[in-house]
Order: structure tokens, then sequence, then C-alpha cells
């Protein structure tokens, strides 16, 4: 954790030492109603279709939540408000990301939750002279409460998608050998800044690694390609130059053909052919395998 986020969130949500005060002032005044509130959170989630998938037939998990909620409001009543209260409310949000809870209800929940203590304090006899100050005071604090937890759930969506992507990522680059001194990647589907950049690295440290000659890369699978992924196209040719490797890039449609001319390059720059079977034999040429080769190779022959 940031040593920032405390005191930055907290002069986000305008919560002060006044509020924590009264926060504090409210919790005394309201904590023998606890367990009270806690049950009534409950008697209203039982008709909602959640309370069915995470606490039907299951009294044991529902007896647990119930304890843990009591202690949870306690603990914000306590207000305080440090690095150990902002990993709580984290660690709550990484549960409820793990067990799929629906934002909708949390949300819902707490909102519930934040009107029962606003009822509670204001039907007290006498109610408080200073009722509305707590009840402004406690709002705040709910909601700081409520995105805390909603932040590291999204935090942790995030950080599954990026690994998702990642993985995919990994598999969408195979930089393969097809023959001797010949690399291979097809590429399929999107193509962005952060993928050609990707293709940039892999096939970089393939060449290196297997001392090609000729690298095929095919773009006839990829459905649009902007004048900023053309270019870094032409920037991995350049590349792969520099490490004694010919780039021929096969595949070009009329649409790329367009945006590499829009780039101005030299057609002489870039070897391009307009199908994978031109591009496989202009590479296959350049290493000086001829068609009676070819012709001579037999099934299951490795190059």
């Amino acid at each position: 954790m940031n040593h920032d986020e405390v005191p930055v969130t907290l002069g986000k949500f305008d919560i002060s030492e006044a509020d924590v005060s009264l926060v504090r002032e409210a919790g005394r005044l309201l904590d023998d109603e606890v367990d009270a509130f806690v049950d009534d959170f409950y008697r209203w989630l039982s008709v909602k279709d959640e309370y069915q998938v995470f606490f039907a037939g299951s009294p044991h998990t529902l007896a647990r939540v119930q304890k843990l909620q009591a202690s949870h409001w306690r603990g914000l009543f306590r207000a305080q408000l440090d690095e150990a209260y902002f990993a709580s409310r984290r660690h709550i949000g990484a549960v409820h990301a793990r067990i799929d809870l629906p934002n909708d209800i949390y949300c819902a929940g707490m909102s519930m939750s934040g009107r029962g203590m606003v009822d509670r304090l204001r039907a007290m006899t006498p109610p408080p002279a200073n009722v509305e100050a707590m009840v402004a005071a406690l709002t705040k604090l709910v909601f700081l409460d409520l995105y805390l937890v909603i932040d590291e759930i999204a935090r942790i969506q995030k950080d599954k998608i990026l690994q998702h992507s990642n993985a995919m990522l990994e598999m969408s680059t195979p930089v393969t050998p097809i023959w001797e001194g010949i690399l291979l990647l097809p590429l399929v589907g999107i193509i962005d800044s952060a993928r050609t950049q990707d293709v940039m690295n892999k096939t970089l440290a393939k060449i290196a690694e297997t001392r090609a000659r000729i690298f095929v890369l095919d773009i006839s699978g990829v459905g649009t390609v902007d004048t900023a992924v053309a270019n870094q196209l032409i920037k991995i040719t350049k590349a792969t130059q520099l490490m004694g490797c010919e780039s021929i890039i096969s595949g070009i449609s009329p649409t790329v053909a367009r945006t590499i001319v829009e780039l101005g390059v030299r057609v002489g720059e870039v070897k391009t052919t307009a199908t994978l079977r031109d591009g496989f034999e202009m590479a296959l040429k350049s290493v000086g395998v001829d068609h009676w080769q070819l012709s001579q190779r037999r099934p299951g022959d490795v190059r």
C-alpha cells in the first residue's frame, strides 16, 4: 500500500478529525444494538436471490458471516482510519471477488446498512443534539468503506484480465522455425502497439537463438492494420535486418498496402507478398532451396 493512500483518500472523502470523533460518539450510542442491526440486515437479505446462493442450507456459514459483520461495524465505529483499517476493507473486497459476490447486492446492502444506522440514531429518545452531524460523518465513512471494497474488487478483476491477456499474448505469438534458417510467425486477430512490441521482442530473441536468416511475418489473418501498427511492422523488419535476418511480410491485403503507402515507405525497403505461399517460396529461394530440392524431400523430413 502507498503510505500516502490513507491521508489522500480521507482528504478526497472530506473526512476530518471532527468526523472521526462524531463516528466514535455514534458508535458508543449504537454499540449495544449492533447485533440486532446485523439481524435486521440478514432478514432484509433473506428474500434476495443471493441469500439462497451463499447461505441457504449452511447455517454455520451464516452464523460465521454474521459474527464477522458485527465485528466489521464495530471496527467502523472505532474509526481508527489507518493502513490496517484500509487493508481490512480491501480484504473484504478480495473475499467478495473470490466468491463472485455481485457488486449490486453489496452496494444495496451498504445502502440498507447506512439507512439502518441513521434510523437508529434518529429514533433514540431523546435524540442526540448533534445527531445530524453524526449522520453526515457516518455517511462519509460508509461511502469510504464502499469505495475501498469495490476498488479492490476492480483491481483484482483488472489483474485477472491482464493475466488472461498476457496468456493469450503468449499463445498468439508463436515464432516457429519452419525450415533451416527460416522463422514463421502467423498473426491472427487484432494487433495493436502492445502486441507488435511483443512480436518484436520474441522475434529478435528467436533470431538470436536460432541464427535464422529469414523471418516470414504472415498477417493474412489480421482484420485491420492502422497506420501506427503498420509503422511498427516496418520497424520489426528493420530490427531483424540489424541482426542479419531478412524479413518478409506475407498476406498483404489491399487495405494494408494502402496504409503502408500512406506511411511513405519505399516499396524496395520491405519485401511483401500477397499470400503465405508466395512468402514461403521467397524465403526458400533466399536460403538457396530450389524446386528440385523441394521435390526430393520425403514426407517426415525435417529441415
